[in-house]
């Protein structure tokens, strides 16, 4: 019965209006996010501008999307450069933290292979190193 009273094209219909609306609130969201990221704006430009697409949300975004568009994209493509540079450092700060424990366990085992320290000294200091 749903099928009579609900055809194809009508579900069709349906189906764009709410695909199109959760664009409309995705594009929305993303262009408050940017407003607040904005490093080039005062807070009295955010706040304007966030008031304009507040209360005239179609006009407010479609205005801040030609204005503000290209460079909308230009600072999101740097935040994420920013943060890859930071994962990396991290990335680096960690290899380059455990390499150094290494060595200084090599160097102490040829030390203890020598016999400068005893195998007291060089478990003490392994247990040092480690935690």
């Amino acid at each position: 019965m749903l099928a009579y009273d609900y055809p194809l094209l009508g579900i069709l219909w349906t189906s764009l209006i709410i695909s199109v609306w959760i664009l409309w609130f995705i594009l929305l969201f993303r262009i408050i996010g940017d407003i607040f990221h904005s490093t080039d704006l005062g807070g009295g430009a955010k706040a304007l501008w966030l008031l304009f697409i507040i209360f005239v949300p179609f006009l407010g975004t479609f205005v801040y999307v030609i204005a503000r568009g290209s460079s909308m994209t230009q600072r999101m493509l740097e935040r994420a450069q920013a943060q890859q540079e930071a994962l990396n450092a991290s990335i680096r700060d960690a290899a380059s933290s455990s390499g150094s424990t290494a060595d200084e366990l090599s160097k102490f085992a040829a030390l203890r292979d020598q016999g400068v320290i005893s195998d007291a000294e060089f478990e003490a200091r392994k247990a040092q190193l480690l935690s």
